[in-house]
């Protein structure tokens, strides 16, 4: 879904839709209706990921929140985010969110010893 479909949506719909885009994830936060005319909430979560061929695909997660859920909720992510914040700080600490990171770089670190065919041939006995 790109911003011109999510812009149609809106419309079509007449609620609320926000979009954050994060790396390989992109998380959708949408306000729906239940049949009884109140409003809700959807959080969706959708990760880019590369099958075996090759092939794009995503993986999607969705949360569901109603309204009288969302001041606990918020209570809590404000209090677990603060905790994070204050015992690891506000910068990232993975590799992968380097500014200098290459991925190149790390799969021409990474060596196998000639001879060694597979990781798999292992015989338990031998352990």
């Amino acid at each position: 879904m790109n911003e011109f479909d999510n812009q149609e949506k809106m419309e079509a719909d007449g609620i609320f839709s926000k979009i954050l885009r994060a790396g390989r994830r992109t998380y959708f936060f949408d306000v729906r209706e239940t049949r009884a005319g109140d409003y809700y909430l959807t959080i969706t979560e959708s990760k880019k990921n590369t099958g075996d061929d090759g092939s794009f695909f995503y993986k999607k997660h969705k949360i569901y929140l109603y309204k009288e859920d969302f001041e606990s909720f918020k209570d809590l992510l404000d209090e677990t985010t603060q905790y994070v914040f204050q015992n690891k700080g506000e910068e990232v600490i993975s590799e992968r969110h380097q500014k200098d990171f290459d991925t190149k770089k790390i799969k021409e670190d990474i060596t196998v010893s000639p001879g060694i065919e597979s990781f798999t041939n292992i015989d338990f006995e031998d352990i």
